[in-house]
C-alpha cells in the first residue's frame, strides 16, 4: 500500500490491486473519489481541478 498526504489529501494505491490501475483520495476520513488512472475518468465520486492536478504531480514523480 502507498500512502501520500498532499493539499489536504490522502491518496492511497494498492500495487496488484484488481485493474484498472486507480487511486482512492480521501480528505478527512471520507472518500472523496476512485481515480482510474489508466483511463483517466472517476470510477466513484468525482474530482476537483486541485486533486486532478495532485495526481499529475504524484505520476510524476513517479509515485502513482
Amino acid at each position: 500500500m502507498a500512502k501520500y498526504r498532499r493539499g489536504g489529501y490522502v491518496f492511497i494505491s494498492w500495487k496488484g490491486d484488481h485493474p484498472p490501475r486507480h487511486v482512492h483520495v480521501y480528505r478527512d476520513g471520507k472518500l472523496i473519489v476512485k481515480w482510474d488512472l489508466d483511463n483517466r475518468k472517476p470510477m466513484q465520486g468525482s474530482a476537483t481541478r486541485r486533486i486532478l492536478e495532485l495526481i499529475a504531480e504524484l505520476e510524476a514523480e513517479g509515485l502513482l
